[in-house]
């Protein structure tokens, strides 16, 4: 019997088992994004700082769902893109009394857009919103701004009816948009209705005050605050103060309130610094003094490790094309370089001014040329400077140059009263005659004073004293003792004794208390040897308590002109203080008050080499201020 082999039976392969994850320990808890991905994407708009990053995240937000439009609104004004908030506004079906504030209230202080932020308000009251104290004070900045009083006064009434008027910030604004809107008085009247006043109340109102050209009201207002003794001055007080002080001339007070800021331990910043310096720029007080007195605070400045900005250095130039400080000049000249600040078209003109005015030419005209951006203020100090320094005809053809650029400046009065003084400077009477046609008939510019005066310097110098005299009756207005005085002095150059005594009795009759006028009309009377009309004029004088001005000059470091007395002295003469080498080359020492100090000085304007300590420009620029000095006067 065959045995049967017994196979095994095959077992199947058992299915592979799947790894599950392990379980979580008891003790995990889910992140923020996944507990709450709403809080977490806003979390990170608030993050955000750059539009592409706000473009993910909004496209997220849209994702899920989360209609915040405000939040996105304000992050979107804040990264400066404008048309994107528009629209984004726009897709806002109902925006609330917060969307329309944020929008206002960026148009206003971001991106200056007035206008709109008015059109923005109008909106916000025709959809039934309610404007409040975070609407106002942006719409009265606005108004403010536009020069608006119509559309300030349109908000006004809202602010009463809806009981804003106690609002402090309300109340500031409204001082604001008063002041600049010319209504000083209305703006007064706020303030005095603030019953409990802050610091920011008394500065708006000493800001109004300064800004718009009531300078005396605001130092009344200063010392008021003052005696108080409720609040603490600030620098933006003293700024506001300081620019009225500039405006009065009051120099005694602005150097008290220079001492008060050492007083209040404030902090001598560029903000602070620009606005003293400011104060004693050369285009507020004339006097050599003061403008030295802004190049000292300058200093101060430095010393204190306070970097100049673009208003500091553009005061410190304007001092020292004043004073005729060309070192320091040169030095801010290397600062603006070397801070690419010869972009700024205000810093560019200021060195332009300032190295004309020091007698560097040369050097004015390189920053004009490598000024990548100017206006029609480069143009005119351009112009100015060549006419100046006596090359009118570079003068003329870098106006020609103006006129013919891309850019099409247009010329102005300014333009034409530097095109008109080229032509004096060097005689240029036809080009000076056509000039002066062109302005009118070309560019409608109605000539002013200074243009007249422009022209009858021309034609006197040219000699042509009937003419120029035929042109001063022929003004539409009264000459004034500029153009006078112009016709006068070349009248006595030329002794014509005809015209001479016309001006003569002009003149004396528009200005009986300048003692000029007096000199040169006894000088031309005495020129014709007419001794009893020399003497009439010397007694009128007298009669009329006229005293001589003494002259004086100011020269920077190589020389120091000292004048005594005109009144008891006949002759005015100079102390001249020399540095040593050029005493020695001048032989001038020990010897100023010898009669030979002019030959020598003639010897030495010869002999200028360069590199020698006396250049050219120092030397032309004391000359005749020793002539002058060493004058006879009767």
């Amino acid at each position: 019997m065959l045995k049967h082999k017994v196979v095994p039976k095959l077992k199947r392969p058992s299915p592979p088992q799947t790894r599950l994850p392990p379980s979580p320990p008891s003790n995990h808890f889910p992140s923020a994004a996944e507990a709450n991905p709403r809080n977490h994407i806003l979390s990170l708009l608030k993050r955000c700082a750059s539009l592409r990053c706000f473009k993910q995240i909004h496209s997220h937000m849209l994702t899920l769902g989360v209609h915040k439009p405000n939040h996105l609104l304000s992050k979107l004004l804040l990264l400066n893109d404008l048309p994107y908030s528009l629209l984004l506004f726009s897709r806002n079906p109902r925006p609330n009394d917060y969307s329309f504030n944020v929008m206002i209230r960026a148009l206003t202080t971001i991106y200056a857009d007035y206008p709109l932020a008015l059109e923005f308000y109008l909106r916000m009251v025709r959809s039934g919103e309610r404007p409040n104290h975070y609407t106002f004070p942006f719409v009265l900045v606005a108004s403010a701004n536009l020069e608006s009083l119509c559309c300030g006064l349109t908000a006004h009434a809202p602010i009463f009816k809806l009981g804003l008027d106690g609002n402090d910030h309300v109340q500031h604004s409204l001082i604001t948009m008063y002041s600049r809107c010319g209504e000083v008085a209305l703006a007064r009247q706020v303030f005095d209705e603030i019953g409990v006043r802050d610091p920011v109340s008394w500065n708006s109102m000493l800001s109004g005050y300064a800004k718009m050209g009531h300078a005396r009201e605001a130092v009344e207002l200063f010392r008021r605050m003052r005696s108080e003794g409720s609040i603490v001055p600030d620098e933006v007080t003293l700024v506001c103060v300081l620019a009225a002080c500039g405006d009065l001339g009051d120099s005694s007070l602005g150097t008290w309130l220079e001492g008060l800021v050492e007083e209040y331990g404030l902090v001598l910043d560029s903000f602070l610094g620009s606005a003293l310096i400011d104060m004693y720029e050369p285009h507020r007080y004339a006097q050599n003094g003061l403008s030295d007195k802004a190049i000292e605070l300058f200093h101060t400045m430095r010393e204190a490790t306070v970097e100049p900005d673009k208003i500091t250095i553009v005061g410190v130039l304007s001092a020292c094309a004043a004073v005729g400080a060309l070192e320091l000049g040169r030095s801010l000249d290397a600062y603006a370089s070397g801070n690419g600040l010869y972009r700024n078209v205000f810093v560019g003109t200021a060195l332009v001014d300032m190295y004309a005015k020091c007698g560097n030419l040369g050097r004015a005209m390189e920053v004009f040329d490598i000024m990548p951006h100017k206006n029609i203020v480069s143009w005119n100090a351009m112009i100015s400077a060549l006419a100046f320094n006596g090359q009118g005809e570079e003068a003329i053809s870098l106006f020609t140059r103006m006129i013919n650029v891309n850019q099409g400046f247009q010329p102005n009065d300014i333009t034409f009263i530097g095109v008109l003084s080229a032509c004096v400077h060097s005689g240029l009477v036809n080009e000076g005659r056509r000039w002066f046609d062109v302005m009118q008939s070309a560019y409608g510019i109605i000539p002013k004073i200074e243009h007249y005066s422009c022209m009858v310097d021309l034609l006197a110098r040219a000699g042509l004293l009937e003419e120029a005299w035929e042109f001063i009756e022929k003004m539409p207005q009264k000459p004034d003792a500029v153009v006078l005085g112009a016709l006068l002095s070349a009248c006595r150059y030329q002794k014509n004794m005809e015209v001479g005594e016309r001006v003569v009795k002009r003149i004396l009759e528009l200005e009986p208390s300048n003692s000029g006028n007096y000199v040169i009309s006894s000088k031309i009377f005495a020129n014709s040897k007419r001794w009893e009309d020399s003497a009439r004029i010397r007694g009128l004088m007298r009669e009329r308590g006229v005293t001589k001005t003494p002259g004086c000059s100011w020269i920077e470091d190589w020389v120091r002109a000292q004048v005594d007395d005109a009144a008891t002295e006949q002759r005015r003469e100079a102390a001249v203080v020399l540095t040593p080498p050029l005493a020695l080359e001048g032989g001038l020492v020990e010897e100023h008050q010898t009669p030979g100090l002019l030959p020598r000085m003639l010897s030495l304007l010869r002999n200028v080499r360069p590199g020698s300590d006396l250049t050219h420009f120092q030397a032309c620029h004391f000359f005749p201020r020793y002539i002058m000095l060493s004058s006879v006067w009767f």
